[in-house]
């Protein structure tokens, strides 16, 4: 039994629109472990980090979503998402929701 979420583009369809609009696609692709997912985080330069998938779930992840949303919409600068929060906060948060 499943359900449908109306709003949410099929992940293998976005995934490979994803990777034909990146100059770097296939060797990014390449780079990311099954079960995780690339994010962009930094003021001023971006800094790529891969993530495990099931910080998703995490609340404070979520807020972190939101608040993306609020910055860059759906046209991240990166190409990817591109999370507004420093390397640092980032990088400590990551650790606290993975002990968790």
């Amino acid at each position: 039994m499943g359900f449908h979420l109306p709003g949410v583009v099929p992940t293998k369809k976005f995934l490979r629109r994803s990777l034909s609009n990146s100059s770097k696609g296939a060797s990014m692709a390449v780079a990311v472990p099954k079960g995780h997912f690339p994010v962009y985080v930094g003021e001023n330069e971006k800094k790529r980090v891969v993530i495990p998938l099931s910080l998703l779930s995490q609340p404070l992840f979520q807020d972190l979503l939101i608040q993306a949303e609020d910055e860059y919409g759906f046209d991240h600068p990166m190409g990817g998402l591109t999370i507004p929060c420093r390397e640092d906060l980032f990088t400590d948060l990551i650790s606290t929701l993975n002990a968790s």
